[in-house]
């Protein structure tokens, strides 16, 4: 049976969301330093003395509430959904929850009525009762978020209002998963780990790539010892979005090439970390300590537009900041070192990279290739597919799952799903999120202070000493 959830305390006001049309006035600021947490003078100072920022030191805010490690789902029969954002994400995720037993979408919120009514019409057309729809403006997602019928609220709007909708989710007394990132500055991450905490509902960085088949097969061999004592490992998102940024139509206006125009570092750094985090046990034995990002020139926009864009295009007017490839090294408390990689505006094939080193050998994506010790005695690489034995439960049980992105987006949902009907464990916490994200804030501080490392915070406060499970799961009974 669902559970009741609890009502905002009386002391949470109402949270001030934000539009997603404001990107377009804090691109022109970001150039001159004025956007809070994000550049201006003494940002790298800023961002390195944060709430959490000593190493290992316990010079983090004092917890508000309960650690959220280890909380369970309640358990329920159904799981009621709210989707907020209908883009090209939100719309094609509503075909992987209806493809879900146990699950029900109640709730549908985008700014743009058609979008919303496509929604419903899919929903309908499966069967299910047609959902509440919530089209009245940039705010409209306050109302979805305070409704007494849903279980789970999930974001995939505009970067710039995932912090906003999270949050009032939390208040409102609801489980909440977001698309990357999680939030944009670093005091955002902590409001949501400490609201998390205090309202004892989860929030969850929904990062599908921790899902791939062989991100999946990679974690299960590490945890199994194969590599032997982990090292190292490198994550990226190398995407050429060129065409698709200066897309009339596939996104909804200029949102996401914008932030070109306002940060430096790694915009994007979730897809590569969360997996490489996962089979180093980051927040569960070890953690990431600190971040020193470098960045090439941004020139690769610039160039498209001379190339494509007419005399006259809104684009003219936008001065990129961005760095066509930005690269961090990240090190951890245990002395591993992870690389992460950014590059969408140049030629490139698409890469995540996914690569893991250990004392007993490496595994390489991107072409997939393997060499572990004793199997190879010769300097060739080995046979990635030989190793099927080691795929994730997961894997086994719907080896051809539906969806794109290879099937990882609908495993990400069924395992989510199955989490919340059986009163599970989620694979990640609010303390994944926020670690998978900071990145994004710290690497464009790291930058603009010419590669100077900038600390972590331990958004656990200290628990991440302790082992405990993750992605790495027993397939559940019953």
């Amino acid at each position: 049976m669902n559970e009741s959830v609890p009502a905002p305390s009386s002391h949470d006001e109402i949270p001030s969301p934000v539009s997603r049309r404001s990107v377009l006035w804090t691109a022109g600021a970001a150039g001159a330093g004025l956007v809070p947490g994000l550049g201006g003078p003494g940002a790298a100072t800023a961002a390195a003395a944060a709430p959490g920022a000593a190493a290992d030191s316990g010079d983090w805010p004092e917890r508000q509430g309960k650690t959220m490690i280890g909380v369970p789902f309640e358990r329920r029969r159904t799981v009621r959904v709210g989707i907020v954002g209908l883009g090209n994400r939100g719309d094609s995720m509503i075909d992987l929850f209806l493809a879900i037993p146990g699950v029900r979408i109640v709730a549908v919120c985008d700014p743009v009525k058609a979008k919303t009514e496509k929604a419903v019409a899919k929903v309908t057309a499966a069967g299910g009762p047609a959902p509440a729809a919530y089209a009245r403006g940039e705010h409209d997602f306050e109302k979805l978020c305070e409704r007494g019928d849903l279980d789970f609220v999930y974001v995939a709007a505009p970067w710039d209002g995932h912090f906003a909708m999270a949050r009032s989710a939390l208040r409102n007394g609801k489980h909440v998963g977001v698309e990357c990132p999680l939030a944009l500055e670093i005091a955002e991450l902590w409001e949501l780990v400490d609201l998390s905490e205090r309202t004892r509902r989860h929030c969850l960085q929904l990062e599908n790539c921790c899902y791939g088949r062989n991100e999946m097969r990679v974690l299960r061999m590490a945890h199994a010892g194969l590599f032997g004592e982990l090292l190292h490992g490198a994550g990226a998102y190398i995407h050429d979005l060129r065409a698709l940024m200066f897309s009339p139509t596939y996104y909804e206006g200029p949102w996401r090439r914008l932030w070109h125009t306002r940060l430096r570092g790694d915009l994007y750094p979730n897809h590569g970390f969360g997996p490489v985090a996962n089979y180093m046990d980051v927040n569960r034995g070890d953690r990431a300590v600190r971040i020193s990002t470098v960045g090439s020139p941004s020139l690769g926009l610039a160039a498209y537009r001379e190339q494509h864009m007419p005399a006259g295009d809104p684009s003219w007017k936008e001065s990129y900041v961005g760095s066509d490839m930005s690269v961090s090294l990240v090190q951890t408390a245990k002395g591993r070192v992870i690389r992460l990689e950014h590059a969408v505006s140049n030629p490139h094939p698409y890469s995540r990279l996914n690569t893991l080193g250990g004392t007993k050998g490496v595994f390489e994506d991107y072409p997939e290739r393997i060499y572990l010790e004793p199997e190879r005695s010769e300097d060739t690489w080995g046979d990635f597919g030989a190793y099927a034995e080691w795929d994730h439960w997961l894997w086994k049980e719907h080896s051809n799952p539906p969806g794109g992105h290879g099937g990882m987006d609908y495993i990400m949902l069924f395992r989510l799903v199955q989490c919340m009907r059986l009163g599970l464990v989620p694979d990640f916490d609010v303390y994944d999120g926020a670690t998978w994200t900071a990145p994004v804030p710290l690497s464009h501080a790291s930058i603009r202070a010419k590669g100077a490392p900038q600390e972590i915070p331990d958004f656990t406060r200290g628990l991440w000493r302790e082992s405990r499970p993750g992605m790495d799961s027993e397939k559940p009974q019953g």
